[in-house]
């Protein structure tokens, strides 16, 4: 493999061919035109693939209604930037929908690309970016959702996050040194003691760690790194230590030199085989080390001896205290992440009417609101939106998360969202619990609903039922977050989706110490 890792040859697959033929970020000169061909016109390499490299995503199940997917670093956005996000929801009537992502960033749904160029006009003004957010790039970076505002955090990592994104998109117009990676790569950081960016399941990952001072000195906070965490269709890892600690002021700088090995030393002709872990495997952990340290210039230090991930996870569902006396945030549900315009404009006067006019967003697919006096805090708790978006949900629907599914997405097999919607209402009725139980919808073996990180994580697929395909999902479980991370294995195939709510009622009921409400006959 040469350094470059960019030349088109035989041994290539399609999408290295693309890449080489023309760099996606060249199609943001060509807006005006597209939008002025029409999608059909297009051509459809430009419209099914490089518009990916602007956030643009083409999809086969809604034709000429197209998908956007935002940057948000830490998921935090402003008042004024959710209203725009409405407002360009608005415009597409019935089929405009937003999803809130497993990385904390918003899709909007229903766009069309004759009005790209006003949308993108709109984006800038309020300092929006879609830029380098599909296909073979840095996808939006993960942080603390309650970074600043938590006592118990060891660092603020938000600025951290916000400077790795300038520096991966330049600034967030685009960045050529890194649109051409061999594939996606995923990167969060995390200064809490819970884990809440599911650290292991990133291609690149800081995690809080303090180094022993020399001779008495008081301990060094910074972060241990680990690398090579990925869900794919087919193979599943968690991320591994580095055996590498890092200074808060030397974080992007490890991320620029780990990225530049990546794309230069990357694995290209397969592409089932081009995640960071397959290079990791290929070399071996001691030379893909030894070459970061060559791209940085100097050693890495080598890992502290233990990181401070030792809370269970939190869902910052509920009011919380801030460390800024006076203060509160409240974390609120957005059931499986959708909403509306309307739902959109609301969270938007909620946060300015209450707050300091900010929003973020969980990987957990929720919202909360900081800076909530405490003088305030009752009457927004009496706002008629919370009466959907709820800060006490049900067991199950707190927890529930969920991928777009065959809706709007070619790739699930099977439909996701309103099916576990309604799941998870009949069994919320059914039983009674003693615990929170996380279950995780994903539509196909891609994994972008993250079952392998769920207590119960349902994975859709082809099943059979007297002898004709349906629907149906294959059963994960075991899957940890917070401290102790670790992925959950699958228990079960093929289950038809008509018949898996009483098998999932019985896992609730003999692993989770759920029970039949009297009223309940089975």
């Amino acid at each position: 493999m040469t350094d470059t890792a960019t030349t088109t040859t035989p041994s290539l697959n399609k999408f290295e061919k693309l890449k080489a033929e023309k760099d996606g970020l060249a199609v943001k000169a060509e807006i005006e035109k597209f939008a002025s061909l029409g999608w059909e016109a297009m051509d459809e390499t430009d419209r099914d693939h490089r518009l990916k490299w602007l956030g643009v995503f083409f999809r086969p199940v809604t034709p000429g209604k197209f998908m956007m997917r935002l940057r948000m670093p830490s998921g935090i956005l402003t008042s004024h930037q959710m209203r725009v996000l409405a407002e360009v929801v608005q415009r597409y009537g019935e089929d405009g929908y937003a999803d809130i992502t497993t990385r904390q960033n918003i899709q909007l749904r229903g766009i069309r690309i004759e009005d790209l160029p006003d949308i993108f006009n709109k984006f800038e003004a309020v300092g929006l970016t879609s830029v380098q957010s599909g296909m073979d790039n840095v996808r939006n970076i993960t942080g603390d959702p309650v970074a600043g505002l938590d006592a118990s955090e060891l660092f603020d990592t938000r600025e951290l996050v916000q400077q790795i994104q300038d520096m991966i998109t330049n600034n967030g117009v685009g960045n050529s040194e890194f649109s051409n990676l061999p594939r996606k790569f995923n990167i969060a950081i995390t200064a809490g003691r819970d884990n809440s960016v599911h650290a292991e399941i990133n291609d690149l990952a800081f995690v809080p760690a303090f180094k022993e001072g020399q001779e008495g000195s008081q301990r060094q906070f910074g972060f241990n790194v680990l690398v090579g965490g990925f869900f794919s269709a087919k193979r599943c890892d968690a991320a591994i230590p580095l055996n590498a600690w890092v200074a808060p002021e030397d974080v992007v700088a490890v991320c620029r030199a780990i990225l530049e090995v990546f794309r230069d030393r990357g694995l290209r002709a397969n592409r089932q085989k081009s995640r960071l872990m397959w290079l990791i495997d290929e070399w071996g952990l001691d030379k893909f080390r030894s070459e970061v340290e060559n791209r940085l210039g100097k050693p890495l230090i080598s890992a502290a001896a233990k990181d401070e991930i030792d809370w269970e996870k939190r869902d910052h569902i509920g009011v919380y205290k801030q460390k800024q006396p006076g203060l509160n945030y409240v974390g609120f549900n957005v059931p499986v992440g959708r909403f509306f315009a309307d739902d959109m404009f609301q969270i938007a006067r909620l946060a300015e009417v209450y707050g300091s006019s900010e929003i973020r967003m969980t990987v957990e697919q929720n919202v909360i609101i900081p800076n909530i006096a405490d003088s305030r805090l009752a009457t927004f708790l009496t706002e008629p939106l919370l009466e959907r978006f709820k800060i006490e949900p049900g067991t199950l629907t707190r927890s529930l998360v969920s991928c777009t599914g065959a809706q709007f997405c070619n790739f699930a097999l099977i439909e996701t969202k309103n099916r576990a919607l309604a799941m998870i209402k009949e069994l919320e009725s059914e039983l009674t619990f003693t615990q929170n139980v996380r279950i995780h919808w994903t539509g196909c073996p891609n994994s972008c609903g993250q079952p392998q990180v769920a207590d119960i994580g349902l994975m859709g697929t082809k099943a059979r039922k007297n002898g004709k395909p349906v629907e149906g999902v294959d059963i994960y479980m075991g899957g940890k977050v917070g401290k102790e991370a670790h992925l959950g294995t699958c228990v079960t195939k093929g289950i038809p989706c008509e018949d898996l709510q009483p098998v999932l009622r019985q896992l609730l009921i003999e692993n989770f110490g759920a029970r039949l409400r009297e009223a309940v006959i089975v």
